[in-house]
């Protein structure tokens, strides 16, 4: 579902060291671009994830704000979630990130800021659905793309542990250490019917989107807008053919392996001894948790070609 909105004041937030110190250039050209369209920008940039939030919230509470507009990549557009996430503001996003599969899955220009500013502007909101991690403690957090347990969270962990190198390398070398340390990792899975999964699998993932890691199509058919997570569960396998296997990943032709299974439910329980879950990139919490779609939870600014499905 879609409508339009006029969008005369924004709260741009920009985190500076999204996309090694790119955000910042590209806040400051949509900036411009918007006040050209006649919008007034109120910027702000938070020193710390937790002066962000506290500065997206306010945003969000401000009644002379028309929409939370962030400039960043899919760490950044989570951030804005836990502010935005059932409310009447609409986010927009101008994608200076890494991987930004948000704005791929949405279809929001990524090729400069101007258009994403463009689009911003014209003030086409799409309701799209969200996906509510609660963790054994009761916190909840919200994500947009995908959670990640398995494989891809031991990689994040240990390249959040890792202190050299720097940047890309540095989860590179994660991936490196953990394939050498591969082995089976036992879940229990629960979906919303009963349906309840005991198997060694390599990795567990959660799609409300199709892709994470900058375009890898885990949950190829994923649809943000109809009310259902997709599930894709791949099995443990020996290092030879899991090596053979992840490049099937960029293609989203790996569902149709026998090493593959893919479920669609409203909600489920994973779990799994010593694993974390990771959503949009980020950490959420150690397993086990509880993950829900809430259908219609965000208004997302999009562009007029974007679907309406």
């Amino acid at each position: 579902m879609s409508d339009r909105r006029t969008i005369a004041r924004v709260v741009l937030l920009t985190n500076p060291a999204a996309a090694a110190g790119h955000a910042e250039p590209a806040a400051h050209r949509a900036t411009a671009r918007l006040r050209a369209h006649g919008i007034t920008v109120d910027p702000r940039a938070g020193g710390s994830a937790a002066e962000s939030l506290a500065l997206a919230r306010d945003a969000v509470a401000s009644p002379s704000c028309d929409a939370l507009v962030v400039v960043g990549g899919d760490g950044m557009i989570n951030l804005a979630l836990q502010a935005v996430a059932g409310t009447a503001t609409p986010l927009g996003v101008i994608p200076a990130g890494t991987g930004n599969d948000h704005a791929r899955a949405h279809g929001l220009p990524r090729d400069t800021p101007e258009a994403a500013a463009d689009t911003v502007a014209a003030g086409r909101t799409r309701t799209v659905d969200l996906g509510r991690v609660t963790a054994a403690d009761g916190t909840t957090r919200w994500f947009g793309s995908v959670l990640a347990s398995g494989f891809d969270s031991l990689v994040s962990d240990r390249t959040n542990r890792l202190r050299w190198p720097r940047g890309r390398m540095r989860y590179n070398l994660a991936i490196a250490v953990e394939f050498a340390n591969l082995r089976p990792l036992p879940f229990r899975i629960t979906l919303a019917d009963g349906t309840r999964i005991d198997r060694d699998l390599t990795l567990a993932a959660v799609g409300n989107t199709s892709s994470y890691g900058g375009g890898m199509l885990i949950c190829p058919d994923a649809d943000p807008a109809d009310g259902l997570l997709d599930v894709t569960l791949v099995d443990a396998m020996p290092r030879r053919r899991i090596a053979r296997f992840f490049p099937t990943l960029l293609k989203g032709t790996h569902t149709a392996r026998p090493e593959v299974t893919t479920h669609r439910t409203t909600s489920l329980r994973l779990d799994s001894p010593g694993i974390t879950a990771y959503a949009d990139g980020e950490f959420m919490a150690p397993l086990p948790v509880e993950v829900t779609v809430v259908p219609g939870a965000l208004r997302l600014l999009v562009p007029d070609h974007g679907s309406d499905q």
